[in-house]
């Protein structure tokens, strides 16, 4: 059945933190995101939520793309499905990105309607999002403690342990060796059972990559995520991974069904992770997750965002299934928090999919309004 689009509303949020949350690449001052809904001429809605972390004014920026830039291609537009909606969309912003030269910005715009839009559909049929897209989905999902400073870790892998988790992600790629020494240090305070994996970031060159596996070679670390630039050549990534023992991950800044393919064709990494507010939403990342574990490999979808993104992730990944763990970024986060996500569950370590229709999100929660830095609805 077609679905009429009758309204839209866009918020940017901004949260100031006290602690800035560093990467190899720079530092986030405060947490931003970006969420939208999408309501059809019967009344069904749905929510999603776009990519809004860097640069440091993007979250209003895409916000902005949605109104000014956008709601022309939708508002009154009708769409047989989501993926309609994504394929469309695709398509007729092709010459404003190219005209701008801002992919990055469209696709992620895209990929946040297309999660609001599946999200709709899964709530008309009075489906959570997980079981619509695999009726055998499962009920929650693992998770792993991520957007860990290597500089903080020893305190905040023992706030993660106390939260029930067992696997967690430091952040490497500022200094060579003091990474490898703290990183050392690490293995030596954890548990055998438990898992620790390093993400560069794409910090490093070849030499400097190869130079962190020597030195890191006997350490059991889970993956070492973004070692190199997303765009580096191939034979550079083929280079690290016959060093590597431990699983090369990436895919976050990977875009495109094509670009998805090669890398997945390429084996190169034992574990993938497409984020489904930077590009796809549910209509390119579904494909994209069982592609992964059809090629034997591991999905583990990337985010580091708000409440709507680390639900969508949920929902996908519970429709996956396989052994892949949720990323969870344990620096506060009030757009994440207050949406009280473990609410039903007796660790953090363990996300429960909710049974309620679409995302089981109705409204935003007001804790987060004193946050809006900007906010529109359109109607057609």
């Amino acid at each position: 059945m077609s679905i009429t689009l009758s309204r839209i509303a866009v918020t940017a949020y901004r949260v100031p933190i006290a602690s800035p949350v560093a990467t190899s690449f720079g530092v986030m001052h405060n947490r931003p995101a970006v969420f939208v809904r999408l309501e059809d001429s019967d009344g069904a809605f749905g929510w999603g939520e776009i990519f809004a972390n860097w640069p440091a004014a993007g979250a209003e920026h895409r916000a902005r793309l949605v109104v000014e830039d956008m709601a022309d291609l939708l508002l009154g537009q009708s769409f047989d499905s989501a993926p309609d909606l994504f394929n469309q969309l695709t398509e007729k912003t092709h010459i404003r990105a190219l005209q701008c030269g801002e992919w990055g910005p469209f696709r992620q715009v895209i990929a946040g309607l297309d999660t609001a839009m599946t999200d709709l559909e899964a709530r008309r049929a009075g489906l959570p999002v997980a079981r619509f897209l695999n009726a055998d989905a499962a009920h929650s999902v693992s998770c792993y403690a991520s957007g860990i400073a290597i500089a903080q870790a020893e305190t905040q892998i023992a706030q993660s342990q106390e939260a029930g988790f067992s696997a967690y992600k430091v952040k490497v790629g500022f200094d060579l060796t003091r990474d490898t020494d703290l990183l050392t240090r690490l293995f030596s305070t954890i548990r055998p059972e438990e898992t620790l994996c390093a993400d560069a970031n794409q910090a490093w060159t070849l030499p400097e990559a190869e130079r962190f596996v020597a030195i890191c070679a006997d350490l059991p670390l889970g993956w070492l995520e973004e070692p190199l630039p997303a765009d580096a050549p191939l034979t550079q990534w083929s280079t690290l991974a016959d060093q590597c023992s431990a699983p090369l991950a990436g895919g976050e800044n990977i875009t495109g069904t094509g670009g998805f393919a090669d890398a997945i064709a390429t084996g190169v990494f034992g574990v993938v992770q497409p984020d489904i507010a930077k590009w796809g939403g549910f209509s390119g990342c579904w494909p994209v997750a069982q592609a992964i574990q059809d090629a034997g490999q591991r999905y583990c979808p990337h985010f580091l965002g708000g409440g709507i993104g680390l639900i969508a992730s949920a929902h996908l990944l519970a429709a996956a299934r396989g052994d892949g763990l949720l990323e969870v970024d344990v620096n506060p986060n009030p757009l994440r928090d207050s949406f009280d996500l473990w609410r039903d569950a007796s660790s953090d370590a363990q996300m429960p999919i909710s049974n309620a229709p679409g995302l089981g999100i109705t409204d935003l929660p007001d804790a987060i309004s004193p946050f809006v830095t900007f906010e529109k609805t359109l109607t057609a």
